[in-house]
């Protein structure tokens, strides 16, 4: 197994982008939970490639086949096994990429670590691709938290300079949630302008980056650890699986390093069920490294898809000389979009290691 995360729940994801099959391993899941696959199905959808004219023409439908660890419908104790084929592959398009590094791929990191041993095609173990089988994991992950009384919801917050609205940082539920959008967004407007700027960078040959912001309800107070086994460690080590992911912040983030300690303090008080609560919510629901109870808030920043149709300059690794590359082949503009379930997926896996 290449990439495990978790001490309690641990995954593992293999495969690669043109694998002819890739899948996760979950260890030490609770017995006797009973998983709809339905709503596992439809969770998948949001991620998957093809579906419209955002994303890469790629299709696949990204059928998950339990394996293992499922009896009646429930787990069962055992290790729970998912797979998915890859039906839809075009690895000649990648032929010219075993020479030419794309700029600000993992390409020339791979060589210089495996040579010419590395997988190539389609971007290999460092595709999105392999965002599939995550979000198996954390698709899972979400409806026991659910069971729990735990939700995770995620939302595009920004493409390019183009900002959505934000999610209110203390009073935030289920409802609020717009995952379930075609494209999600709070502010309808603001989302057609996205779109527009998507497929104009599509158009030029180009793509574009953004951010989503992802919102944990739920949690009680107390949670997490300190220093290294910190909420926000923990979370964002899972997030930063998800390539082409740069930049997360919790809470105000950056913003609080130009506030004064009067402006960033989030007062505490008691609310009208009679809890301790914070009148807002700079912290990001986390303290020390521990949850306050408050919603868990976060957003993360994407680099623009590094391979685009616009000529661009590189070397020849087997030359040693400067040269350019034309990117061929099938990508997405902007993968901010599918990008979403990966986000919440990342967030339920790393929050069920600490809740189970």
């Amino acid at each position: 197994m290449s990439f495990t995360y978790g001490e309690k729940i641990k995954i593992s994801v293999f495969g690669q982008s043109h694998s002819e099959k890739m899948g996760v391993v979950i260890e030490n899941l609770p017995s006797g939970f009973e998983l709809d696959e339905e709503k596992l199905s439809e969770f998948m959808a949001r991620r998957a490639p093809g579906n419209d004219k955002f994303s890469t023409p790629r299709k696949e439908a990204d059928k998950v086949k339990i394996v293992s660890g499922i009896v009646n419908g429930k787990t069962c104790g055992a290790p729970l096994c998912a797979e998915i084929e890859n039906t839809n592959t075009r690895s000649a398009d990648y032929d010219n990429l075993k020479d030419t590094p794309r700029p600000s791929h993992a390409d020339f990191a791979a060589w210089a670590k495996w040579g010419d041993n590395r997988d190539v095609c389609g971007g290999g173990q460092f595709s999105g691709r392999l965002t599939a089988p995550m979000c198996v994991a954390g698709g899972i992950l979400k409806q026991m938290l659910e069971d729990k009384g735990i939700y995770i919801g995620a939302h595009i917050s920004s493409i390019g300079n183009i900002e959505d609205d934000k999610f209110n940082p203390t009073n935030i539920s289920q409802k609020d949630f717009v995952c379930d959008r075609e494209f999600p967004v709070i502010n309808i407007d603001k989302g057609e302008e996205m779109k527009k700027a998507i497929l104009e960078a599509r158009k030029k040959g180009d793509s574009i980056g953004g951010q989503i912001e992802c919102v944990i309800c739920g949690m009680k107070a107390g949670i997490g650890n300190t220093y290294f086994g910190g909420l926000e460690n923990r979370i964002s080590s899972a997030v930063f699986a998800i390539p082409a992911v740069k930049a997360i912040e919790f809470g105000a983030g950056f913003e609080a390093s130009r506030m004064l300690g009067s402006e960033n303090n989030d007062e505490f008080m008691i609310s009208p069920d009679g809890e301790i609560v914070t009148a807002t919510n700079n912290h990001g629901g986390i303290l020390g490294g521990i949850s306050s109870g408050m919603p868990i808030i976060f957003n993360v920043g994407f680099k623009p898809t590094p391979s685009i149709a616009i000529e661009q300059k590189t070397v020849s690794l087997s030359k040693k000389e400067n040269t350019t590359l034309g990117i061929k082949g099938r990508h997405d503009p902007c993968i901010v979009k599918r990008a979403v379930p990966c986000v919440e997926a990342a967030a339920a896996i790393a929050i069920a290691d600490l809740i189970f």
